[in-house]
């Protein structure tokens, strides 16, 4: 028996009416119980990889139409693409973990028997799949496991500290919308291998619940935390936002294939083309975050020096 914990008020924002917490959870419930999977049984590890074939679409790879990606070989592009591939698999184990953290944050102290809590326990379970997945992915593909900087990893550590509520969805949505918009790109390209294009799909099917649940609650949130808490998520953002951007390119990836590694960064912080990518991936999420308020002031100002938002 589900119990059920009636809203106090009907809220709006810019975007309409807010759905009923207890309702969007129960249908996300039914949607996981529908559409949910084991990677280990449903991908083929045992399969060899493809010669010829990529590991992620060569549009995505970082250095991909810059001068040095010209001269080099396409074995060599699609062994960079291999390393990258690797590296966003080291990245989303590394933002999970925190995001685990903070969804438990979240629901310390509200209605374990509520469907909006039981749904964040399923997110947990999802998250934690996947991160299994990302690492045996690293493992199966032969690369290192590329961790964030000791840097980044302190942040991440100051950030799970003193994140807002708001401020924790809003990182959420960050780290789960651009990686999403660049795998809704791999799962279905036929150049890309045929494990990661599974891999890419079991994780866009089941984000999407959890880009929902995080979207739902940041309105929610936006309306209704107090006044400083919401300030604080527009700055405390405008720095994740600059962290995760610098963080999505690991200049160790480049050491690893033969490339100068200082040569690779320079050309690839000049890439008009890699700068694109990053704020097309962005747009969906930073047009959200404007509608409902976060991208205002100082806030605003690191979004934009993060280069995600124009």
């Amino acid at each position: 028996m589900t119990t059920t914990v009636p809203e106090a008020e009907v809220l709006r924002d810019a975007l309409g009416l807010l759905k009923d917490r207890e309702q969007v959870a129960e249908r996300l419930l039914d949607s996981s119980a529908k559409h949910s999977f084991d990677p280990d049984k449903e991908l083929d590890w045992d399969a060899p990889f493809e010669d010829g074939k990529w590991f992620w679409p060569p549009e995505l790879v970082s250095l991909y139409d810059t001068p040095l990606w010209k001269r080099m070989s396409e074995e060599q592009r699609i062994l960079l693409s291999r390393h990258e591939a690797a590296a966003l698999a080291s990245l989303g184990i590394w933002f999970e973990l925190i995001l685990m953290q903070l969804l438990v944050r979240h629901v310390y102290d509200k209605a374990a028997t509520s469907a909006h809590v039981r749904y964040a326990l399923t997110e947990i379970e999802d998250e934690c799949r996947h991160s299994k997945m990302f690492a045996r992915l690293i493992t199966h593909g032969g690369t290192p496991w590329y961790p964030v900087s000791r840097t980044h990893q302190n942040l991440g550590r100051v950030f799970k500290t003193i994140s807002t509520t708001p401020g924790s969805f809003t990182a959420t949505l960050l780290g789960e919308e651009i990686l999403d918009w660049m795998q809704r790109l791999t799962f279905p390209d036929e150049r890309v291998q045929p494990l990661i294009r599974g891999v890419t799909r079991i994780h866009v099917i089941e984000e999407a619940r959890h880009v929902r649940y995080a979207r739902e609650e940041l309105r929610r949130q936006m309306l209704t935390a107090p006044r400083w808490s919401q300030e604080f998520t527009r700055i405390t953002s405008g720095e994740f936002a600059r962290v995760f951007s610098f963080a999505f390119v690991n200049p160790e990836v480049y050491t690893d294939v033969g490339l100068d590694k200082r040569q690779a960064m320079a050309q690839v912080k000049a890439s008009g083309h890699r700068r694109e990518v990053m704020r097309t991936g962005a747009r969906k999420l930073t047009d959200f975050l404007d509608d409902i308020g976060v991208l205002r002031g100082v806030g605003r100002r690191m979004w934009q020096a993060s280069g995600l938002l124009a």
